[in-house]
């Protein structure tokens, strides 16, 4: 079969699109891999930058969606039905094989590019949003980075369950595509953000903060709280780590809450479900992703690296059989 291969941490140039020997394992579900999932931690994979340290070669991918192939005869899964997973690696190939207990049905109403769209970044932001941020109806919620693969997830559900989203956007030519997921209130990532973000509050700040980003807005997403709230760190895709002075959280009683999804359910076997299923629920009430960007799996080099270009709104899905 083929797959996409890293073969060095030089970034996209590093990936091979290549020949390698079929995935396997009699307590596995062998899965044709229809759409995979491209996120930006990946990016930062291949670069070597990533808190999780891999040696070449190896093939990405933790996101995907397709066919079952083939099931252990104990297994629940059957050759011919639709599945989704969430892998520890090995999604950007023709097929991949999954433990049973990390696959779901793909629902009717999706395609497979939209499904592995509304894995790790929607399970995630509903694990964050839901749980860790402990988001109740009605309050606010500022999303950093809001046109990313996480921050598009973060802007819907934090609509779907009930908030008032201010989004902001790095790149001017995202606004639109922001506004069109949701959002109540879209501003530029630029000099001044926090004012303004104060001024669309009425002075009194946000309950929630998303950052994926990290970097230099750390300090100002943290005085952009109000009274009791709590900053989601999700990633920190601007390349740096932030630190943070313990004194503001304890005199303005806010809180940093780390959101990190995989080592959550690896930790807690079986938690998934409940996020899975929160997702779900999300989906019957009208949840759509917005329309996932995809490339063939043969151009996954190219994919990467317009992700890393920042000219992708959204998601990026790989597909093995092409668009």
């Amino acid at each position: 079969m083929k797959a996409l291969v890293a073969q060095e941490l030089s970034g996209p140039a590093g990936l091979a699109y290549v020949d390698v020997d079929d995935p396997g394992g009699d307590d596995k579900v062998v899965v044709d891999v229809r759409a995979a999932g491209v996120s930006f931690p990946e990016l930062l994979l291949l670069r070597g930058e990533y808190q999780l340290k891999l040696d070449p070669p190896f093939i990405p991918g933790t996101e995907v969606a397709g066919v079952v192939r083939s099931a252990p005869d104990d297994s629940e899964f059957k050759p011919g039905q639709r599945v989704t997973a969430l892998t520890m690696l090995g999604g950007w190939a023709e097929r991949v094989a999954v433990a049973p207990s990390y696959l779901t049905l793909t629902p009717d109403s999706l395609d497979d590019a939209e499904a592995v769209a509304l894995l790790g970044n929607y399970q995630t932001m509903y694990f964050a949003l839901a749980r860790r941020g402990a988001l109740r109806p009605g309050e606010t919620v500022l999303v950093l980075g809001s046109a990313g693969g996480v921050g598009t997830a973060a802007v819907q559900i934090a609509k779907a369950l009930g908030a008032t989203v201010i989004a902001m956007v790095h790149r001017p030519s995202a606004l639109e595509f922001v506004k069109s997921l949701g959002a109540d209130v879209v501003l530029p990532l630029t000099d001044g953000w926090l004012q303004a973000v104060k001024d669309a509050t009425d002075g009194r700040g946000v309950d929630l903060v998303v950052d994926p980003i990290g970097g230099e807005a750390f300090d100002d997403a943290i005085r952009a709280l109000a009274v009791e709230g709590r900053l989601l760190v999700i990633g920190f895709a601007a390349g740096g780590i932030p630190t943070v002075k313990v004194n503001r959280l304890l005199l303005r009683n806010v809180s940093v809450v780390g959101v990190g999804y995989g080592e959550f359910v690896n930790r807690k076997p079986g938690s998934q479900s409940v996020f899975t299923f929160g997702v779900s629920e999300l989906v019957k009430a009208g949840l759509r992703p917005p329309p996932p960007v995809r490339f063939p799996l043969a151009e996954g080099r190219a994919a990467l690296q317009t992700l890393a270009d920042g000219g992708v709104f959204g998601k990026v899905v790989l597909e093995p059989l092409g668009p």
